[in-house]
């Protein structure tokens, strides 16, 4: 066990340490802010050890990333961050690894897929928290009123329902967003479907791979040039996307698991499947996971290793990914969740997280090809699109960030 109370640095071993955690705010409401969360859950855990007070102040997405970057620049690095990325403070060699922090058992109970993705030149500084995978989702109702049978299973599925739906005055047939907000995503899931994906088998990026310029050429030709996309890509952004399907208006589109909530609270009949891919099902899902980390700065390694120990405990596991429609990050907790029908809706989107691939997080030049890619990627594909040129452009600058990083 790498977990005891005589761990090394300042406050540890002896006396009160308050913790401090940044986290993120899951809920959409103040109802259900994900702050209750961690009150209850601190309570429970500052009973149990008197000696450990935990402080949790809880920001929006998209303050989150910010307030943590600020604390670390200003010397003041939390001892918790719950956050989106972990790579860049990982490779400033300024948190624990994981090894260093939990016990072997709760080590042992990530899913390997996730654990995976959390390393860093090898070594795992980031722990998995909230994880999701994506299907597709289409309107039942929309597709029997323009006669189709089943949802798509293929590309050229996908092609012929969306112009059944568009002679039916569907609005949106399928709802392609490209715009700014989570353009990376969608990226991803299409270049998944077509055989392709961010990097290669040892993480080099390919980009702009002929599997990938074909997969886009395709969605150019097919449907946006047939205007079976409703509007332009690049002006669609993902939340507009998820409130046309459950305002009745989007025939089909990708979707992770809190678009079931949306669609069902405004009476839509929907079903999910697999992603389509050229000629059947895609070989892979897109994955999404958020990360926690623990700074070296305040030297509670034993504190904070108690603590997680706490907060991956299958009890808050599945309580965290129940109250926000998530999927649990460790193996135990996803038994128990598959073996319980409550949850019976997001089974279909745990079964895919084992094989599912994820953002290349692990690169500390992720986030500036991520920010390229949300502000390229949708004109790649509209009337005067050029596929093929976009992606070498994104995959230029990848390169250019990767030897820097480097």
């Amino acid at each position: 066990m790498t977990l005891t109370l005589t761990g090394c640095g300042s406050g540890s071993g002896g006396g009160d340490v308050t913790l401090k955690l940044i986290a993120a705010d899951y809920g959409d409401s103040a109802a259900n802010s994900s702050q209750d969360y961690w009150d209850e859950l601190t309570r429970s855990f500052e009973e149990k050890n008197p000696h450990i007070k935990v402080d949790v102040e809880v920001y929006s997405w998209t303050d989150v990333d910010k307030k943590v970057e600020q604390l670390v620049k200003r010397g003041h690095a939390p001892d918790l961050a719950q956050v989106g990325a972990y790579a860049d403070y990982a490779a400033e060699g300024k948190l624990y690894p994981v090894d260093d922090l939990l016990s072997v058992s709760t080590e042992a109970d990530f899913t390997a897929s996730l654990a995976d993705a959390g390393e860093y030149q090898r070594v795992q500084y980031g722990m998995p928290f909230g994880a999701s995978t994506r299907r597709l989702f289409y309107n039942k109702k929309l597709f029997a009123q323009a006669g189709i049978a089943g949802p798509p299973q293929s590309w050229s599925d996908i092609a012929h329902d969306a112009q059944l739906l568009k002679a039916h005055g569907v609005k949106m047939p399928y709802a392609l967003p490209l715009g700014p907000e989570e353009t990376q995503a969608e990226t991803l899931m299409w270049m998944l479907s077509g055989g392709g994906g961010y990097t290669d088998t040892i993480g080099k990026y390919r980009i702009d791979s002929p599997e990938n310029i074909k997969t886009f050429e395709w969605l150019q030709t097919e449907l946006v040039g047939k205007g079976l996309t409703g509007t332009d890509p690049a002006d669609l952004n993902r939340e507009e996307a998820f409130q046309g399907f459950a305002d009745g208006q989007v025939g089909m589109l990708n979707g992770h698991p809190t678009l079931m909530k949306q669609a069902a609270a405004k009476g839509i009949d929907y079903g999910t499947v697999d992603l389509p891919g050229i000629n059947g099902k895609a070989r892979a899902t897109m994955g999404v996971a958020d990360w926690m980390m623990a700074f070296k700065q305040n030297g509670h390694r034993a504190e904070v290793g108690k603590f997680l120990d706490f907060v991956y405990s299958d009890k808050n596991v599945v309580k965290f990914s129940g109250d926000y429609g998530l999927l649990p990050v460790t193996s135990s907790a996803t038994q128990q969740m598959l073996a319980d029908d409550k949850y019976a809706k997001l089974h279909s989107f745990l079964k895919q997280l084992a094989g599912a691939e994820f953002y290349p997080a692990n690169k500390t030049s992720w986030p500036l090809v991520s920010k390229t890619i949300k502000a390229k990627m949708g004109t790649a594909v509209g009337p005067k699109g050029n596929p093929a040129g976009v992606l070498a452009d994104i995959q230029n600058i990848a390169d250019e960030a990767d030897s820097s990083a480097g």
